[in-house]
């Protein structure tokens, strides 16, 4: 068994997933990194950065909507490290074209809610039933489950409903989580993330940039995935483990309410 704590990340090979398997391992953790496509330029690069930081680095390849996948990846992590102290539920897609929710299509939503909600949640309830079953087996085990969702789980855009609903539905899976798990032994925190420059934003980056400018964002700023990154960082050292629930919103402000 490692003897280092392993952080899993899906999502990993680029944005918000990347910094935070750099980010996690800057802070002590191997990292298995869970990414569509292991020949991506971002999965290729990743490894060589992450072993820079003294950490273990495992790529694997999996499309978290085929939930089928789930249990076969899993068991390649257990065979690789013989742990899983941390799982980040990073991945997740914006629609493929934006369309007034009038507009909206099944095959459109079907999709997204399979790999931002259905996959998600389920990979979830894979490892949390082996962290369950790690606690007895590793001392000083304090595992931990993280969902990264997003400010448009709570504000609504009309012309991406399909995303807005699935993290809703995401933060309210971490809720349950937390709730079933607590007992267990096991935190469970949401990570909601503001305007961030991602390859998901840089197609719509006028529109933000004006809506920045015009004092949408108290900050008066992007949100970069570093700042994601160092919010998981601080929730895996346990900085906040009275705290199971949580909702942490790294946004500038967005959830400030105002007159």
């Amino acid at each position: 068994m490692n003897n280092r704590p392993v952080a899993v990340i899906t999502g990993a090979s680029r944005g918000i997933g990347r910094a935070v398997a750099l980010s996690l391992a800057s802070t002590g953790f191997d990292i298995a990194a869970i990414a569509r496509s292991l020949d991506s330029e971002g999965m290729e690069t990743l490894g060589p950065e992450v072993e820079k930081l003294g950490a273990s680095f495992f790529p694997i390849g999996l499309d978290i909507s085929c939930t089928g996948c789930h249990q076969e990846v899993v068991t390649n992590i257990f065979d690789c490290y013989g742990r899983i102290d941390i799982l980040v539920n990073n991945a997740g897609v914006a629609p493929l074209q934006r369309a007034d929710i009038m507009d909206l299509t099944e095959e459109s939503y079907d999709r997204v809610m399979n790999i931002n909600l259905k996959g998600p949640v389920f990979f979830a309830q894979k490892i949390a039933r082996e962290m369950i079953w790690m606690r007895d087996h590793i001392s000083r085990y304090k595992p931990v489950i993280i969902f990264i969702t997003s400010v448009s789980a709570v504000l609504s855009s009309v012309n991406r409903a399909e995303y807005c609903v699935s993290k809703a539905g995401l933060s309210m899976a971490t809720t349950i989580f937390a709730d079933r798990l607590s007992k267990e032994g096991i935190l469970v925190c949401e990570v909601r993330p503001g305007i961030i420059k991602t390859d998901m934003t840089i197609k719509v980056q006028d529109k933000y940039n004006r809506m920045i400018s015009e004092g949408f964002v108290p900050q008066e700023r992007w949100g970069v995935p570093e700042d994601i990154g160092k919010a998981v960082a601080s929730i895996a050292r346990g900085d906040w483990d009275f705290s199971t629930g949580m909702v942490f919103e790294i946004s500038g402000g967005l959830n400030i309410h105002k007159l």
